[in-house]
């Protein structure tokens, strides 16, 4: 029964990825993945590398863990509700997302200053996830799909503070470690998927009474049947006739 409401690849899919970013952090405590080795690196050619490795590299273990919960709930979603077009928007968002940060500039929006960054993480793609699950939903105005949009903004609505500096809110004494234009990556290539997507997959259902006429008793099999097999219940029945007042003058006349 649970093989009927639950598609496969919507367990597979984030249990591979979870296995993957696990299997990355591990390979950066053994020293494989050291400095800014499979790092995005903004502009420059050693940096594109990162397109691929960087969502499965991460800082510490707070940072893993932070990526890990949203990753498996967000790809569980993704791949229930949108089977058919699941992968392309996973493989097409990773990379897509992972080369728009690699074209940002990375200036300090204070100083206008060029900074070196390297950009590791999978919080592009839990931003790609995020604003396709709802944008998704919004654009096929599908019930079923606008509740795991709403979903999606119950959880993870205060994403969208990430998408900008986080200078902008607190006074830090250094720059902010957390690339929000990895953020604002996601979230454009999410909300672009979603619109370029919107045609396939499940759409909103029409019902016949939301046509004009919908109904037509020519097309009602089951009403026709029962006036094939009970013709007496339509045949015209014997009305009284309708009183008229000079038919009783005569009564009149005696009272």
């Amino acid at each position: 029964m649970i093989r009927n409401i639950i598609h496969k690849k919507a367990i597979l899919a984030p249990i591979i990825m979870l296995a993957a970013m696990w299997f990355g952090f591990l390979l950066q405590h053994f020293g494989f993945f050291s400095s800014c080795f499979g790092a995005i690196i903004p502009l420059l050619p050693e940096g594109l590398l990162g397109i691929i490795t960087s969502p499965l590299l991460h800082g510490n273990i707070d940072h893993i863990i932070g990526n890990s919960i949203p990753i498996v709930f967000l790809l569980f979603l993704l791949y229930q509700f949108y089977p058919e077009v699941a992968t392309k928007v996973f493989i097409t968002g990773w990379i897509s997302s992972g080369f728009l940060l690699w074209i940002l500039p990375p200036i300090d929006i204070f100083s206008g200053e060029y900074l070196y960054t390297c950009t590791i993480g999978a919080s592009g793609i839990v931003y790609v996830l995020a604003f396709f699950l709802f944008f998704g939903g919004v654009f096929r105005w599908n019930i079923k799909l606008l509740t795991i949009s709403l979903l999606v903004v119950l959880y993870y609505g205060s994403l969208i503070w990430g998408m900008f500096p986080e200078e902008l809110f607190y006074t830090m004494n250094e720059p902010s470690r957390i690339s929000w234009q990895a953020h604002l990556s996601g979230a454009i290539i999410g909300s672009v998927m979603a619109f370029v997507f919107k045609k396939y997959g499940e759409k909103k259902k029409k019902y016949i009474w939301e046509f004009p006429n919908y109904y037509s008793e020519k097309d009602d099999k089951l009403w026709q049947e029962y006036k094939e097999n009970n013709p007496d219940d339509f045949m015209e029945l014997p009305y009284k006739k309708r009183d008229d007042i000079w038919d009783h003058l005569e009564e009149l006349r005696k009272k």
